[in-house]
Protein backbone atom coordinates (compact mmCIF):
# COMPACT_ATOMS: atom_id res chain seq x y z
CA UNK A 1 0.00 0.00 0.00
CA UNK A 2 3.19 2.41 0.52
CA UNK A 3 3.25 5.01 -2.05
CA UNK A 4 -0.52 4.57 -2.99
CA UNK A 5 -1.57 8.14 -4.76
CA UNK A 6 -5.01 9.80 -3.87
CA UNK A 7 -5.84 11.77 -7.15
CA UNK A 8 -6.34 15.50 -6.81
CA UNK A 9 -8.70 16.39 -9.88
CA UNK A 10 -9.09 19.73 -11.87
CA UNK A 11 -11.54 18.50 -13.65
CA UNK A 12 -14.58 21.15 -13.09
CA UNK A 13 -17.13 19.33 -15.91
CA UNK A 14 -20.27 17.84 -14.15
CA UNK A 15 -20.45 13.93 -13.60
CA UNK A 16 -23.40 12.47 -12.88
CA UNK A 17 -24.23 8.52 -12.06
CA UNK A 18 -21.02 7.60 -13.45
CA UNK A 19 -20.61 3.31 -13.07
CA UNK A 20 -17.52 2.83 -10.92
CA UNK A 21 -14.72 2.25 -12.78
CA UNK A 22 -12.50 -1.20 -13.03
CA UNK A 23 -9.80 0.97 -11.49
CA UNK A 24 -11.55 2.57 -8.61
CA UNK A 25 -10.04 1.28 -6.21
CA UNK A 26 -6.68 2.71 -7.31
CA UNK A 27 -7.63 5.96 -7.90
CA UNK A 28 -10.20 8.47 -7.12
CA UNK A 29 -13.45 9.87 -8.79
CA UNK A 30 -15.68 12.89 -7.55
CA UNK A 31 -18.90 14.63 -7.79
CA UNK A 32 -20.00 17.56 -9.12
CA UNK A 33 -19.68 20.08 -6.19
CA UNK A 34 -22.32 23.05 -7.17
CA UNK A 35 -19.60 25.60 -5.97
CA UNK A 36 -16.61 27.05 -7.63
CA UNK A 37 -13.09 26.77 -5.91
CA UNK A 38 -12.53 30.37 -5.37
CA UNK A 39 -11.37 30.62 -1.73
CA UNK A 40 -10.64 33.50 -0.08
CA UNK A 41 -7.68 35.62 -1.28
CA UNK A 42 -7.68 38.10 1.14
CA UNK A 43 -7.83 35.39 4.21
CA UNK A 44 -4.81 35.56 6.46
CA UNK A 45 -2.22 33.03 6.18
CA UNK A 46 -3.52 31.87 9.99
CA UNK A 47 -6.68 31.39 9.54
CA UNK A 48 -8.93 28.82 10.61
CA UNK A 49 -8.17 26.53 7.58
CA UNK A 50 -4.33 26.79 8.83
CA UNK A 51 -5.09 26.00 12.38
CA UNK A 52 -6.94 22.60 11.00
CA UNK A 53 -3.83 21.84 8.80
CA UNK A 54 -1.33 22.39 10.94
CA UNK A 55 1.12 19.36 11.71
CA UNK A 56 -0.53 18.87 15.77
CA UNK A 57 -3.91 19.27 14.84
CA UNK A 58 -3.96 16.70 11.78
CA UNK A 59 -1.15 14.44 14.11
CA UNK A 60 -3.92 14.16 16.78
CA UNK A 61 -6.74 13.53 13.82
CA UNK A 62 -4.84 10.79 12.60
CA UNK A 63 -3.98 9.32 15.71
CA UNK A 64 -7.76 9.45 16.59
CA UNK A 65 -8.58 7.89 13.35
CA UNK A 66 -6.16 4.93 13.72
CA UNK A 67 -7.68 4.81 17.29
CA UNK A 68 -11.37 3.96 16.07
CA UNK A 69 -9.97 1.16 13.27
CA UNK A 70 -13.37 0.94 11.22
CA UNK A 71 -13.23 -0.73 7.57
CA UNK A 72 -11.69 1.35 4.27
CA UNK A 73 -13.68 3.27 2.35
CA UNK A 74 -14.07 3.12 -1.76
CA UNK A 75 -10.74 3.29 -2.29
CA UNK A 76 -10.04 0.50 -0.33
CA UNK A 77 -7.28 1.71 1.82
CA UNK A 78 -7.40 0.56 5.07
CA UNK A 79 -6.00 1.90 8.52
CA UNK A 80 -2.96 0.11 8.63
CA UNK A 81 -1.72 1.89 5.24
CA UNK A 82 -2.41 5.47 5.98
CA UNK A 83 0.98 6.21 8.07
CA UNK A 84 2.40 5.22 4.80
CA UNK A 85 0.29 7.34 2.47
CA UNK A 86 0.10 10.13 4.60
CA UNK A 87 4.19 10.10 4.53
CA UNK A 88 4.67 10.20 0.41
CA UNK A 89 1.47 12.38 -0.02
CA UNK A 90 1.45 14.86 3.01
CA UNK A 91 2.35 18.10 1.08
CA UNK A 92 0.50 17.22 -1.88
CA UNK A 93 -2.13 16.57 0.01
CA UNK A 94 -2.21 20.11 2.31
CA UNK A 95 -1.85 22.03 -0.93
CA UNK A 96 -4.61 20.59 -2.55
CA UNK A 97 -6.92 21.44 0.01
CA UNK A 98 -5.24 25.09 1.15
CA UNK A 99 -5.47 25.66 -3.06
CA UNK A 100 -9.25 24.52 -2.81
CA UNK A 101 -8.55 21.75 -5.04
CA UNK A 102 -9.06 18.93 -2.75
CA UNK A 103 -12.07 16.65 -3.80
CA UNK A 104 -13.30 14.05 -1.60
CA UNK A 105 -14.37 10.91 -2.30
CA UNK A 106 -18.01 9.52 -2.61
CA UNK A 107 -18.61 7.63 0.81
CA UNK A 108 -19.44 3.66 0.54
CA UNK A 109 -22.72 3.07 1.63
CA UNK A 110 -22.97 0.05 4.48
CA UNK A 111 -26.86 -0.80 5.50
CA UNK A 112 -27.37 -1.38 9.16
CA UNK A 113 -30.54 -3.36 10.33
CA UNK A 114 -32.70 -1.66 12.93
CA UNK A 115 -35.40 -2.89 15.61
CA UNK A 116 -38.35 -2.04 13.51
CA UNK A 117 -37.44 -3.88 10.07
CA UNK A 118 -36.03 -1.04 8.82
CA UNK A 119 -32.41 0.11 7.75
CA UNK A 120 -30.13 2.72 8.50
CA UNK A 121 -28.26 4.57 5.47
CA UNK A 122 -24.42 4.56 7.07
CA UNK A 123 -21.36 6.15 5.05
CA UNK A 124 -18.43 5.54 4.93
CA UNK A 125 -15.50 7.35 3.99
CA UNK A 126 -11.61 6.47 2.70
CA UNK A 127 -9.39 6.48 5.58
CA UNK A 128 -7.87 9.68 4.34
CA UNK A 129 -11.40 11.69 4.18
CA UNK A 130 -11.50 9.82 7.82
CA UNK A 131 -8.35 12.55 8.87
CA UNK A 132 -9.18 15.02 7.03
CA UNK A 133 -13.31 15.13 8.66
CA UNK A 134 -11.56 14.33 12.23
CA UNK A 135 -9.11 17.70 11.58
CA UNK A 136 -12.10 20.08 10.98
CA UNK A 137 -14.10 18.27 13.46
CA UNK A 138 -11.03 19.04 16.33
CA UNK A 139 -11.36 22.85 15.42
CA UNK A 140 -14.51 23.28 14.93
CA UNK A 141 -15.79 21.63 17.96
CA UNK A 142 -13.77 23.97 20.50
CA UNK A 143 -15.93 27.06 18.82
CA UNK A 144 -18.91 25.73 18.92
CA UNK A 145 -19.07 23.70 22.21
CA UNK A 146 -19.11 27.53 23.97
CA UNK A 147 -22.32 27.74 21.67
CA UNK A 148 -24.11 24.58 22.48
CA UNK A 149 -26.39 23.99 24.90
CA UNK A 150 -26.27 23.14 28.61
CA UNK A 151 -29.30 20.71 27.86
CA UNK A 152 -27.79 19.04 25.10
CA UNK A 153 -25.88 15.86 25.66
CA UNK A 154 -24.69 13.85 22.66
CA UNK A 155 -21.70 13.86 21.09
CA UNK A 156 -19.64 16.16 23.25
CA UNK A 157 -16.94 16.44 25.57
CA UNK A 158 -17.62 15.38 29.10
CA UNK A 159 -21.61 14.89 28.86
CA UNK A 160 -23.03 11.60 28.27
CA UNK A 161 -26.44 10.08 28.03
CA UNK A 162 -26.50 9.08 31.95
CA UNK A 163 -25.95 12.68 32.64
CA UNK A 164 -29.13 13.39 30.08
CA UNK A 165 -30.98 10.81 32.06
CA UNK A 166 -30.30 12.30 35.23
CA UNK A 167 -31.58 15.34 34.13
CA UNK A 168 -35.00 14.17 32.83
CA UNK A 169 -35.26 12.69 36.38
CA UNK A 170 -34.42 15.79 37.74
CA UNK A 171 -37.11 17.69 35.68
CA UNK A 172 -40.20 15.15 36.25
CA UNK A 173 -38.92 15.06 40.06
CA UNK A 174 -39.73 18.81 40.18
CA UNK A 175 -42.64 18.25 38.50
CA UNK A 176 -42.64 18.28 34.98
CA UNK A 177 -44.22 14.97 34.27
CA UNK A 178 -45.27 15.42 31.03
CA UNK A 179 -43.51 14.71 27.77
CA UNK A 180 -43.40 15.78 24.27
CA UNK A 181 -41.32 12.62 23.20
CA UNK A 182 -39.81 14.03 19.67
CA UNK A 183 -39.11 11.79 17.11
CA UNK A 184 -37.44 13.13 13.90
CA UNK A 185 -37.71 11.47 10.58
CA UNK A 186 -34.32 10.04 9.10
CA UNK A 187 -32.49 13.45 10.59
CA UNK A 188 -29.52 12.35 9.63
CA UNK A 189 -30.62 11.92 5.65
CA UNK A 190 -32.51 14.40 5.29
CA UNK A 191 -31.08 17.62 6.47
CA UNK A 192 -31.43 20.77 4.51
CA UNK A 193 -27.74 21.67 3.43
CA UNK A 194 -28.36 25.34 2.56
CA UNK A 195 -29.87 25.54 6.00
CA UNK A 196 -26.80 23.66 7.64
CA UNK A 197 -24.70 26.08 5.73
CA UNK A 198 -26.00 29.19 6.36
CA UNK A 199 -26.00 27.97 10.21
CA UNK A 200 -22.04 27.29 10.04
CA UNK A 201 -21.14 30.31 8.12
CA UNK A 202 -22.61 32.83 11.17
CA UNK A 203 -19.30 31.31 13.06
CA UNK A 204 -17.24 30.15 10.73
CA UNK A 205 -15.77 33.31 8.73
CA UNK A 206 -13.06 31.61 6.47
CA UNK A 207 -14.41 30.41 3.18
CA UNK A 208 -12.06 27.92 2.65
CA UNK A 209 -13.91 25.74 5.58
CA UNK A 210 -17.17 26.52 4.53
CA UNK A 211 -16.06 25.64 1.24
CA UNK A 212 -14.54 22.17 1.90
CA UNK A 213 -17.23 20.64 4.52
CA UNK A 214 -19.73 21.86 1.53
CA UNK A 215 -17.99 19.38 -1.00
CA UNK A 216 -18.08 16.72 1.83
CA UNK A 217 -21.87 17.28 2.29
CA UNK A 218 -21.91 16.94 -2.21
CA UNK A 219 -19.53 14.05 -2.24
CA UNK A 220 -21.70 11.68 -2.94
CA UNK A 221 -22.47 7.98 -2.32
CA UNK A 222 -21.39 4.77 -3.54
CA UNK A 223 -24.71 2.34 -4.38
CA UNK A 224 -24.04 -1.15 -6.03
CA UNK A 225 -21.41 0.36 -7.95
CA UNK A 226 -22.68 3.92 -9.11
CA UNK A 227 -22.33 7.14 -7.71
CA UNK A 228 -25.52 9.24 -6.37
CA UNK A 229 -25.56 12.49 -5.50
CA UNK A 230 -25.74 13.80 -1.99
CA UNK A 231 -28.05 16.92 -2.21
CA UNK A 232 -29.66 16.15 1.04
CA UNK A 233 -28.14 15.34 4.45
CA UNK A 234 -25.15 14.13 6.42
CA UNK A 235 -23.56 10.68 5.86
CA UNK A 236 -23.92 9.13 8.98
CA UNK A 237 -20.48 7.19 9.82
CA UNK A 238 -18.87 9.97 9.21
CA UNK A 239 -16.09 12.21 11.51
CA UNK A 240 -18.10 15.62 10.91
CA UNK A 241 -21.65 14.28 10.86
CA UNK A 242 -22.01 14.38 15.37
CA UNK A 243 -20.90 17.66 15.33
CA UNK A 244 -22.83 18.76 12.43
CA UNK A 245 -26.03 17.41 13.63
CA UNK A 246 -25.66 19.24 17.00
CA UNK A 247 -24.71 22.38 15.55
CA UNK A 248 -27.93 22.30 13.11
CA UNK A 249 -30.28 20.85 16.04
CA UNK A 250 -28.71 23.45 18.48
CA UNK A 251 -30.88 26.28 16.46
CA UNK A 252 -33.62 23.95 17.96
CA UNK A 253 -32.15 24.30 21.10
CA UNK A 254 -32.32 27.60 21.44
CA UNK A 255 -35.69 27.94 20.49
CA UNK A 256 -36.81 25.98 23.32
CA UNK A 257 -34.54 27.90 25.56
CA UNK A 258 -36.10 31.38 24.03
CA UNK A 259 -39.73 30.43 24.88
CA UNK A 260 -38.00 28.79 28.74
CA UNK A 261 -38.65 25.00 27.99
CA UNK A 262 -37.31 22.11 30.08
CA UNK A 263 -36.09 19.80 27.72
CA UNK A 264 -33.25 17.45 27.35
CA UNK A 265 -31.58 16.88 23.86
CA UNK A 266 -29.27 13.67 23.02
CA UNK A 267 -28.13 14.16 19.41
CA UNK A 268 -31.41 13.42 17.61
CA UNK A 269 -33.21 12.20 20.59
CA UNK A 270 -35.53 15.09 21.92
CA UNK A 271 -37.73 14.85 25.35
CA UNK A 272 -39.53 18.34 26.31
CA UNK A 273 -40.57 17.97 29.42
CA UNK A 274 -44.22 20.28 30.63
CA UNK A 275 -46.26 20.62 34.03
CA UNK A 276 -48.88 19.21 32.43
CA UNK A 277 -50.60 17.59 29.40
CA UNK A 278 -52.44 20.57 27.96
CA UNK A 279 -48.91 22.73 27.84
CA UNK A 280 -47.20 19.51 26.61
CA UNK A 281 -49.95 19.20 23.50
CA UNK A 282 -49.34 23.12 23.26
CA UNK A 283 -45.60 22.75 22.95
CA UNK A 284 -46.41 20.14 20.06
CA UNK A 285 -48.42 22.25 18.23
CA UNK A 286 -46.08 25.30 18.08
CA UNK A 287 -42.45 23.40 18.02
CA UNK A 288 -43.37 21.32 14.71
CA UNK A 289 -43.95 24.20 12.46
CA UNK A 290 -40.50 25.06 13.65
CA UNK A 291 -38.70 22.35 12.62
CA UNK A 292 -40.77 22.06 9.38
CA UNK A 293 -40.83 24.89 8.23
CA UNK A 294 -37.94 27.04 10.30
CA UNK A 295 -35.34 24.01 10.23
CA UNK A 296 -36.46 22.03 7.32
CA UNK A 297 -36.52 18.81 9.05
CA UNK A 298 -39.83 16.03 9.14
CA UNK A 299 -41.12 15.00 12.24
CA UNK A 300 -42.62 11.73 12.30
CA UNK A 301 -45.61 12.31 13.32
CA UNK A 302 -46.52 8.34 14.21
CA UNK A 303 -43.90 8.44 16.40
CA UNK A 304 -44.02 12.00 18.40
CA UNK A 305 -46.75 12.10 20.87
CA UNK A 306 -47.76 13.65 24.68
CA UNK A 307 -47.65 11.00 27.51
CA UNK A 308 -47.29 11.21 31.11
CA UNK A 309 -42.92 10.42 31.42
CA UNK A 310 -43.79 7.27 33.17
CA UNK A 311 -45.46 5.89 29.43
CA UNK A 312 -41.87 6.75 26.97
CA UNK A 313 -39.07 5.58 26.50
CA UNK A 314 -36.06 7.75 26.09
CA UNK A 315 -32.43 6.24 25.54
CA UNK A 316 -33.38 2.78 26.54
CA UNK A 317 -35.02 3.53 29.59
CA UNK A 318 -38.40 4.11 30.94
CA UNK A 319 -39.74 6.26 34.05
CA UNK A 320 -41.86 5.21 37.25
CA UNK A 321 -42.84 6.25 40.29
CA UNK A 322 -42.45 4.78 43.77
CA UNK A 323 -42.17 6.98 46.92
CA UNK A 324 -38.53 8.73 46.68
CA UNK A 325 -40.01 10.21 43.50
CA UNK A 326 -39.15 9.27 39.82
CA UNK A 327 -36.69 6.79 39.35
CA UNK A 328 -35.12 4.96 36.00
CA UNK A 329 -36.02 1.77 34.96
CA UNK A 330 -34.74 -0.48 32.20
CA UNK A 331 -37.36 -0.34 29.06
CA UNK A 332 -38.75 -3.66 27.94
CA UNK A 333 -38.25 -3.44 24.59
CA UNK A 334 -34.14 -2.97 25.92
CA UNK A 335 -34.29 -5.90 27.85
CA UNK A 336 -36.10 -8.07 24.89
CA UNK A 337 -33.04 -6.42 22.85
CA UNK A 338 -30.36 -7.80 25.44
CA UNK A 339 -31.92 -11.37 25.06
CA UNK A 340 -31.65 -10.96 21.26
CA UNK A 341 -27.92 -10.44 21.40
CA UNK A 342 -27.12 -13.38 24.11
CA UNK A 343 -29.15 -15.47 22.44
CA UNK A 344 -26.85 -15.01 18.95
CA UNK A 345 -23.72 -15.25 20.52
CA UNK A 346 -24.77 -18.67 22.66
CA UNK A 347 -26.33 -19.84 19.59
CA UNK A 348 -23.86 -23.02 18.72
CA UNK A 349 -24.27 -22.08 15.07
CA UNK A 350 -22.59 -19.03 15.19
CA UNK A 351 -19.12 -20.26 14.27
CA UNK A 352 -17.53 -18.97 17.72
CA UNK A 353 -14.96 -21.48 19.29
CA UNK A 354 -15.59 -21.38 23.25
CA UNK A 355 -12.93 -18.55 23.99
CA UNK A 356 -14.04 -16.36 21.05
CA UNK A 357 -17.89 -16.63 22.89
CA UNK A 358 -16.72 -16.15 26.30
CA UNK A 359 -15.11 -13.24 25.42
CA UNK A 360 -17.88 -11.70 23.28
CA UNK A 361 -20.24 -12.48 26.09
CA UNK A 362 -18.12 -10.74 28.62
CA UNK A 363 -17.74 -7.06 26.39
CA UNK A 364 -21.67 -7.48 25.79
CA UNK A 365 -22.29 -8.46 29.39
CA UNK A 366 -20.09 -5.63 31.21
CA UNK A 367 -20.78 -2.61 28.56
CA UNK A 368 -25.17 -3.73 28.90
CA UNK A 369 -24.41 -3.19 32.49
CA UNK A 370 -22.15 -0.26 32.86
CA UNK A 371 -24.70 1.73 30.41
CA UNK A 372 -28.00 0.28 32.15
CA UNK A 373 -26.47 0.82 35.75
CA UNK A 374 -28.72 3.65 36.66
CA UNK A 375 -31.70 1.56 36.70
CA UNK A 376 -32.68 -0.42 39.47
CA UNK A 377 -32.67 -3.66 38.43
CA UNK A 378 -30.53 -6.64 40.70
CA UNK A 379 -33.66 -8.49 40.38
CA UNK A 380 -33.82 -8.60 36.98
CA UNK A 381 -30.56 -9.50 36.57
CA UNK A 382 -31.07 -12.64 39.57
CA UNK A 383 -33.63 -14.06 36.89
CA UNK A 384 -31.56 -13.33 34.02
CA UNK A 385 -29.01 -14.97 34.91
CA UNK A 386 -30.54 -17.81 35.53
CA UNK A 387 -31.97 -17.56 31.69
CA UNK A 388 -28.44 -16.94 30.73
CA UNK A 389 -27.10 -19.87 32.62
CA UNK A 390 -29.66 -22.24 31.18
CA UNK A 391 -28.22 -21.15 27.70
CA UNK A 392 -24.52 -21.42 28.40
CA UNK A 393 -25.41 -25.20 29.36
CA UNK A 394 -27.63 -25.78 26.37
CA UNK A 395 -24.49 -24.69 24.12
CA UNK A 396 -21.82 -27.24 26.51
CA UNK A 397 -24.68 -30.12 26.28
CA UNK A 398 -24.81 -29.26 22.40
CA UNK A 399 -21.13 -29.10 22.18
CA UNK A 400 -20.54 -32.79 23.40
CA UNK A 401 -22.84 -33.77 21.20
CA UNK A 402 -21.67 -38.00 20.75
CA UNK A 403 -22.90 -40.24 23.86
CA UNK A 404 -19.44 -41.32 24.28
CA UNK A 405 -18.59 -37.02 24.87
CA UNK A 406 -21.76 -37.14 27.21
CA UNK A 407 -21.00 -39.76 28.85
CA UNK A 408 -17.24 -39.05 30.10
CA UNK A 409 -17.89 -35.58 30.63
CA UNK A 410 -20.27 -36.30 33.27
CA UNK A 411 -18.44 -39.36 35.00
CA UNK A 412 -15.28 -36.10 35.16
CA UNK A 413 -17.82 -33.73 36.50
CA UNK A 414 -18.59 -35.72 39.31
CA UNK A 415 -22.16 -38.23 38.02
CA UNK A 416 -21.84 -41.85 39.20
CA UNK A 417 -20.98 -43.99 35.97
CA UNK A 418 -24.63 -45.77 35.47
CA UNK A 419 -26.36 -42.48 35.63
CA UNK A 420 -23.89 -40.36 33.39
CA UNK A 421 -24.59 -43.00 30.62
CA UNK A 422 -28.15 -43.12 31.01
CA UNK A 423 -28.69 -39.28 30.98
CA UNK A 424 -26.06 -39.20 28.28
CA UNK A 425 -28.74 -41.30 26.46
CA UNK A 426 -31.50 -39.18 26.53
CA UNK A 427 -33.62 -37.76 23.59
CA UNK A 428 -34.74 -35.10 25.51
CA UNK A 429 -34.68 -31.32 23.72
CA UNK A 430 -31.25 -29.58 24.51
CA UNK A 431 -33.60 -26.38 26.03
CA UNK A 432 -35.04 -29.29 28.45
CA UNK A 433 -31.81 -31.12 29.01
CA UNK A 434 -29.94 -27.93 30.05
CA UNK A 435 -32.62 -27.44 33.35
CA UNK A 436 -32.30 -30.38 34.47
CA UNK A 437 -30.78 -31.18 37.64
CA UNK A 438 -27.94 -33.24 36.64
CA UNK A 439 -25.99 -30.61 34.24
CA UNK A 440 -27.02 -27.82 37.13
CA UNK A 441 -24.96 -30.12 39.66
CA UNK A 442 -22.30 -30.61 37.44
CA UNK A 443 -22.00 -27.65 35.35
CA UNK A 444 -22.06 -25.19 38.41
CA UNK A 445 -22.10 -21.17 38.42
CA UNK A 446 -19.00 -21.48 40.30
CA UNK A 447 -17.55 -24.10 37.56
CA UNK A 448 -19.04 -21.51 34.69
CA UNK A 449 -16.97 -18.48 36.43
CA UNK A 450 -14.00 -20.46 36.82
CA UNK A 451 -14.39 -21.71 33.15
CA UNK A 452 -14.42 -17.60 32.31
CA UNK A 453 -17.87 -16.98 32.02
CA UNK A 454 -19.28 -13.62 33.54
CA UNK A 455 -22.75 -12.91 35.02
CA UNK A 456 -25.06 -9.74 35.12
CA UNK A 457 -25.86 -9.51 38.85
CA UNK A 458 -22.69 -9.89 40.05
CA UNK A 459 -20.59 -7.15 37.60
CA UNK A 460 -23.91 -5.36 38.55
CA UNK A 461 -22.75 -5.35 42.28
CA UNK A 462 -19.38 -4.48 41.19
CA UNK A 463 -20.49 -1.56 39.67
CA UNK A 464 -22.83 -0.03 41.82
CA UNK A 465 -22.01 -1.60 45.24
CA UNK A 466 -25.43 -2.96 45.62
CA UNK A 467 -25.57 -6.35 47.59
Amino acid sequence: MKGRQQKISKDTYPQKNRTELEGYVEGQTFMWITENNDTNINQTKNGLLEQILSPTNLNAAYKQVKRNKGTGGVDKMDVGSLKDYLISNKGKLIASILAGKYRPNPVRRVEIPKDNGTKRNLGIPTVVDRVIQQAIAQVLSTNFERQFSTNSYGFRPRRSAHQALKKCVEYANDGFKYAVEMDLEKFFDTVNQSKLIEVLSRTIKDGRVISLIHKYLNAGVVVSGEIEETEMGVPQGCPLSPLLSNIMLNELDKELAKRGHRFVRYADDLLILCKSKRSAIRTLQYIVPFIEKKLFLKVNTEKTKVAYVGSIKFLGYSFYPNKKGIQLRIHKKSIVKMKDRIKILTSRSNGMGDQERKEKLKQFITGWVNYFSLADMKQLLLKTDEWFRRRVRMVIWKRWKKIKTRGRNLIKLGIKKYKAWEFANTRKGYWRIAKSPILSSTITNDRLKQAGYIFFSDYYRKVTNVN
